[in-house]
């Protein structure tokens, strides 16, 4: 392929990665989309530098993956060029599931997760490229038999993680969630065939979890971030349970196919994903701007909303919200934006968040200690924090 490109990251300066078939991929125009879909959805409505996307997140995860892989091969773990070369490509393509603003609208224009649409993905461009990706498939899918392969990509201490948190704090000015990846990254090892963390790494492992917790209640989660997301996902149900005509948009659009198509579910999955990798955020902004003129009083409502940044206000709170707190706030809806009772209650949106900082049902992180006994992480830190779960719910509703 020649000289290989050269990316210039903000974090980790100047980056290139070490097979032709990666740069293939990301030059390929279902790839190169991911330039055109927000990493966090609609999060720079509170924090305005949170406009980085996921296809840097991605750029960036396959760049740690490769420092790990050095780090291990230093400290005689054997690992194959054919291991390396899959678990880049398992990498580099982990989000390419993801739909317009990511999380925000996950299963609301095709009714999957995105890690099952990456994998459709990987065995199109199996496919396409006409290489062998059966290795790429197993160490995504952990049915590979060395586990710390998949463990790099996806666990609880995963490369995938250090970037999203550093970058996602970089762009947002949120400090607290900054955390030590190169520390982390020099600590790992490979102790029967899974990942470790030697024990002088111990206090990292603690400080990146306690970034995780702060950066989902502080950020991902915070009330103005949750309202607008809700907005734009009852926007969209909207749409969907109305069977709303757009006219503006090309009746072949692959936006107008994959809406009108969401309960029938009668495209050929092979033609639905195709119409799926041509959509991107600015698919959704356009459809948001023609919405704004819409005959349907609720649906116009919620476009100019989302559009100019009137939000729903949002309540929250451990507990749950009672009926009759609900119900009063349901009847000041239809009051005063003088609309009847089944549009003022599809004005309000309650939602429900519970997070791990460690669950440990999913596996645990191991400290490997000097005596090179293993040990669950839970079973030598100090802390307690990571073993409650947290939990809030939310309450969004129409500004009177």
């Amino acid at each position: 392929m020649g000289k290989k490109k050269i990316f210039n990251d903000p974090l980790y300066g100047l980056i290139q990665f070490p097979f032709d078939i990666l740069y293939k991929i990301i030059d390929h125009p279902y790839f190169q989309r991911l330039r055109r879909i927000n990493q966090m959805g609609l999060a720079s409505f509170v924090y305005p530098g949170a406009t980085h996307s996921r296809f840097q997140h991605s750029l960036g995860a396959l760049h740690l993956t490769n420092k790990a892989i050095d780090i291990l091969r230093n400290k005689s773990v054997a690992i194959s060029m054919e291991e390396q070369r899959a678990v880049n490509i398992a990498i580099l393509l982990h989000d390419i599931g993801h739909g317009p603003f990511s999380h925000a609208l996950e299963g609301s224009i095709i009714k999957a997760s995105h890690e099952n649409l990456s994998i459709d993905f990987i065995q199109y461009f199996e496919k396409y490229f006409g290489e062998d990706f059966s290795l790429v498939k197993q160490i995504f899918s952990n049915n590979y038999h060395r586990e710390f392969l998949h463990q790099l990509i996806a666990s609880q201490l995963d490369v995938d993680r250090m970037d999203y948190l550093n970058r996602d704090s970089f762009f947002t000015g949120v400090i607290e969630g900054k955390i030590g990846y190169d520390r982390i990254l020099a600590m790992l090892h490979v102790v029967d065939g899974r990942l470790v963390v030697e024990e002088k790494g111990l206090y990292s492992v603690e400080k990146f979890l306690i970034a995780r917790r702060f950066m989902y209640w502080q950020v991902y989660l915070h009330k103005t971030a949750v309202s607008a997301e809700q907005m734009l996902k009852l926007l969209i149900e909207t749409v969907i349970s109305k069977n709303t005509n757009i006219p503006e948009l090309r009746t072949d659009h692959p936006l107008n196919l994959l809406l009108n198509d969401h309960e029938k579910n009668e495209i050929d999955p092979i033609v639905r994903l195709e119409l799926f990798a041509q959509l991107d955020d600015y698919d959704i902004w356009n459809l948001i701007k023609i919405l704004c003129k819409h005959d349907d009083w609720t649906i116009q409502y919620l476009a100019n909303s989302i559009l100019n940044r009137n939000l729903f206000l949002t309540i929250s709170q451990e507990t749950k919200f009672s009926c009759d707190f609900v119900n009063k706030i349901r009847q000041n809806i239809g009051v005063h934006l003088k609309v009847d009772e089944n549009v003022a209650q599809s004005l309000i949106q309650i939602t429900y968040e519970s997070k791990n900082t460690y669950d440990e049902s999913k596996g645990n992180i191991s400290i490997l200690k000097k005596n090179a006994e293993v040990v669950p992480f839970s079973e030598i830190s100090h802390f307690n924090f990571y073993k409650e779960i947290d939990s809030m719910n939310f309450l969004c509703y129409a500004r009177l």
